[in-house]
């Protein structure tokens, strides 16, 4: 009977020593799964993205975030590239836009939804207000975000408008336009580029019809209309934005070209320069989609299918393949902490420098 009796002991020890370890094991699996961190090989200096680099950002502790085009968004952190995706926090794989707030907090504009970084894990961000559409204000550190939805607008956000956190609440704020056909509802005043603050402190948004400017009292909505556009000699679809340090707004317009608003009025730069499909035998600068300046003022203007080209205040210059520019289409530019002008590319994808006289893959 003792010998039953310690058999039956040593049993139930066994038993329950399996039960904890499977419990362990499931655990460390679902723990696993839920803050899945894909690492590159350690000697692996590029990025592994194929759809495009889309957003950049050098945030306060020196770390570097990629934003892709439809692969999540990447960490670059002590030298190794860590990957996340839907499977890890984010609310849509698209990256557009990354922020960070004055607490120290990533935010991840996504095509659907938004996400942060609190340091240890991303999550979807989920809290909005929808009881002050019309109260719109300015304060120095606001972050501003695209609505919730790929483009268009859902039935809480009601009207084509943008989201602003204020460090405390993130509410939404409503255009004070009116689309007049299905393809401006859905389309027209999605929001299409980054926020930009202009020096005289007026924040600008670039929507795909339109370039709408707040300046804490006044709208300025600069539209088809107010450039004498009607579809027969072009229309807006804005893809980027940028203010040079003379103060002139550079408006990217995938199809129309470049455009130039110094405050008073907007100039056809690529009309000006002679740069459209009819004038060149060679790439044009009608398909524009990205804008930076370097630090010694030169304009660097991106484009969809010709590589990038560089203006120096008298002349332009076009860089593709032939100049070490791998990627022909030129989502963004991003000036980085030391100066350097980033491109983020697709087809192929990768991140590109200009080294003074030709393009090298950077990551």
């Amino acid at each position: 009977m003792k010998v039953k009796s310690y058999n039956q002991k040593i049993f139930i020890i066994f038993y329950t020593i399996l039960i904890v370890a499977t419990i362990s094991c499931n655990n460390q699996r679902k723990s696993n799964k839920e803050n899945q961190i894909i690492h590159t090989k350690t000697d692996s200096k590029l990025l592994k993205y194929t759809t495009g680099v889309r957003a950049f950002l050098e945030d306060s502790k020196g770390n570097i975030w990629f934003g892709s085009f439809n692969e999540g968004v990447c960490l670059l952190q002590n030298g190794k590239f860590q990957y996340f995706t839907t499977e890890n926090g984010l609310s849509h794989n698209q990256v557009r836009n990354i922020y960070e707030d004055k607490n120290g907090i990533i935010w991840f504009e996504c095509g659907k939804g938004l996400s942060i970084y609190d340091g240890k894990k991303i999550s979807i961000y989920k809290q909005r207000n929808y009881d002050s559409t019309k109260q719109w204000k300015l304060a120095d550190s606001d972050l501003w975000f695209k609505g919730d939805e790929i483009e268009g607008y859902n039935k809480l956000e009601n009207n084509p408008g943008v989201y602003q956190y204020d460090g405390k609440k993130l509410s939404y704020r409503t255009f004070p336009v009116t689309p007049k056909s299905e393809d401006e509802r859905r389309f027209g005043y999605s929001i299409s580029t980054p926020f930009l603050k202009s020096k005289n402190g007026t924040i600008w948004f670039g929507t795909y019809k339109a370039l709408i400017g707040y300046n804490g009292s006044d709208f300025k909505i600069i539209t088809d209309e107010y450039l004498g556009l009607n579809g027969e000699n072009g229309f807006l679809h804005i893809r980027g934005l940028f203010e040079d340090s003379k103060g002139n707004l550079w408006i990217a317009n995938n199809g129309k070209g470049v455009l130039v608003y110094d405050g008073k009025e907007a100039i056809n730069f690529t009309a000006q320069q002679k740069l459209k499909k009819e004038d060149t035998k060679d790439n044009s600068l009608e398909r524009a989609f990205s804008i930076g300046e370097d630090t010694s003022g030169n304009i660097w203007l991106g484009t969809v299918e010709s590589g990038v080209w560089k203006y120096d205040g008298n002349s332009v210059k076009n860089f593709t393949n032939d100049d070490g520019l791998e990627s022909k289409h030129i989502l963004t530019i991003y000036k980085s902490k030391q100066g350097e002008l980033w491109l983020g590319g697709a087809n192929p994808s990768g991140v590109f420098i200009f080294n003074g006289k030709s393009f090298e893959r950077k990551y």
